[in-house]
């Protein structure tokens, strides 16, 4: 019986070190999402009652990030990944100081992955720019598994600094998805949406690289088609987006807790006096019976019927999108606009209102445009950006900027020549509405990892000497225990071996340091497990 239990402890001990020391992997280790903080569970975010999105200390940070899209379009990649290398674009990314990169995805393609489908087509992936990406890692060579793909560029994301937040961008994988007004179609159902996000969640839950998920770009129908409305009420109707949406982000909640949950508004909502039966428009008097605006932007609905998330309403964040003139010319837009008459007309009573009263934070999902005098030869699409630019910072509106790719069509992007370049121009609009130090350092979302050649990371920007701090020695050190958490078990072998697999990783040190030569190293871990095997633990 003694050899017995010998063998299942060190059995257990070496299960756990395959899964971390596993060549290729970019995958978190299976460690619980309630276990103490360490590298891989320091950085979850949650919303406080002053309606600000703060780190497990209560410092509040500021995301602020932009879209790249490419997976829900069908290139399962991102798009430009075709002509330039994928490393060396993340890398921009986060030199020009984006903290959160949020990428849209379908329904379809997590459950592909959930299941282990084949990619219906090679991703477009420039294999002779992108040799990291193939098979056998060279020049031309054969190009590798959507999935895998991805969680190299989340491993990547990772040690730039860079966090990420899927957008379900659609039901089904298509360039023109997002079309779609609900979330769910005649292939993939609601239940199919719950499916793809609970996997997700679970999936990821020991990796805080994801912050967060969309639950669904952008919402939308008139009345002329009611079944195919998104509307917000308090009913259990089908396309009643509240109800979808709560139901949702119940089933990611349940599988990581700590997840954020980004919630859109609608496009309309009726007019006092009417209900969600009345007609889109009555064209014998002209009498509109909604008020209307962007997909995604409507919230007037969550005054009388919030978003209830019950005891996880710590995570919930609404993130409405807004445009300018040059992809639809609103009533707003008259000749002499400005911030304020913006926020009068349409921008308060939408979304704006839910900050003010401190209801629930919110980020600007999507926002951008061109700014070129070809495309905005009076200069009113930049107008625009500079009013909500300036309102997000005066604010402190978290947003992922509209977008990195130069084919969004109606908007383009911060970078042109086949992704080759960056549009100076549109970076300098958007670039002081970027989270950085009076001195210009991008700060990272990460308490360890500065963001990119040009910021610093989270914990560097509060200070190391937060009392909160799980990493700080205690007064009488531990032998072995390397997460200060006061105990010596698996979890310090863990941490230790992911010390060794990178180093930038964070432990007590002065504990770690089995033999007490002033470095932890593989003598130090070998310690550890011996010991380990000869206690009942």
């Amino acid at each position: 019986m003694k050899k017995r239990t010998f063998l299942q402890k060190l059995c257990a001990i070496f299960t756990v070190s395959a899964l971390l020391l596993g060549t290729g992997s970019a995958i978190a280790p299976a460690v619980s999402a309630a276990a103490e903080p360490d590298s891989w569970h320091d950085d979850w975010l949650h919303v406080n009652d002053n309606a600000e999105i703060v780190d497990r200390n209560g410092n509040p940070v500021w995301l602020t990030g932009c879209n790249w899209f490419g997976y829900n379009v069908g290139s399962q990649v991102f798009d430009g990944v075709w002509s330039q290398n994928m490393h060396d674009m993340l890398t921009q990314i986060a030199d020009h100081g984006f903290n959160l990169l949020r990428i849209p995805v379908s329904t379809e393609l997590l459950l592909q992955w959930k299941n282990g489908d084949p990619d219906p087509a090679t991703p477009k992936v420039n294999e002779w720019t992108n040799p990291e990406l193939t098979k056998e890692g060279v020049v031309g060579g054969t190009i590798k598994y959507s999935f895998d793909i991805w969680n190299q560029a989340i491993a990547w994301c990772r040690e730039l600094g860079i966090k990420i937040m899927i957008d379900i961008h659609s039901a089904e994988t298509a360039s023109a998805g997002h079309q779609v007004n609900l979330w769910y179609t005649d292939k993939f159902s609601t239940e199919d949406w719950f499916e793809a996000l609970s996997w997700f969640a679970d999936y990821y839950k020991d990796d805080d690289t994801i912050l967060a998920i969309d639950l669904k770009n952008e919402p939308h129908g008139k009345a002329d088609v009611p079944d195919k409305m998104a509307k917000w009420d308090d009913t259990t109707d089908p396309n009643n987006w509240k109800y979808a949406a709560e139901q949702a982000a119940a089933h990611v909640l349940k599988e990581n807790p700590n997840l954020l949950v980004m919630v859109e508004g609608v496009e309309v909502y009726p007019k006092e006096g009417y209900d969600w039966t009345a007609p889109a428009i009555d064209w014998t008097t002209n009498t509109e019976y909604y008020y209307g605006t962007w997909w995604g932007g409507n919230f007037r609905g969550a005054k009388e019927n919030p978003i209830d998330l019950g005891e996880y309403q710590s995570q919930l964040v609404y993130s409405p999108h807004d445009y300018g003139p040059l992809v639809y010319q609103q009533k707003w837009f008259y000749e002499g606009f400005t911030k304020e008459t913006l926020l009068k007309d349409c921008w308060y009573d939408n979304w704006f209102y839910l900050l003010d009263e401190k209801v629930a934070p919110l980020l600007m999902g999507e926002w951008g445009g061109f700014i070129d005098s070809q495309h905005d030869p009076d200069g009113s699409n930049q107008k625009w950006m500079l009013a909500l630019r300036d309102l997000m910072i005066e604010n402190h509106i978290h947003h992922t900027f509209w977008c990195f790719n130069e084919n969004s069509g109606d908007t383009g992007g911060l970078v042109y020549d086949n992704f080759g370049k960056w549009d100076e121009d549109k970076y300098a609009l958007v670039e002081p509405a970027l989270w950085q130090t009076d001195s210009g350092k991008f700060i990272s979302l990460d308490h360890q990892t500065a963001l990119g050649a040009n910021g610093i990371s989270l914990g560097d920007y509060y200070g190391s000497t937060n009392p909160t701090d799980p990493t700080t020695p205690t007064e009488s050190p531990i032998k072995g225990d390397a997460n200060g958490d006061e105990m010596t078990n698996i979890l310090d072998s863990m941490l230790i071996r992911r010390y060794l697999l990178a180093p930038k990783t964070i432990l007590v040190t002065e504990n770690a340091d089995w033999n007490e030569n002033n470095t932890v190293d593989l003598t130090d871990l070998i310690s550890l497990n011996r010991f380990l095997l000869k206690q009942d633990v």
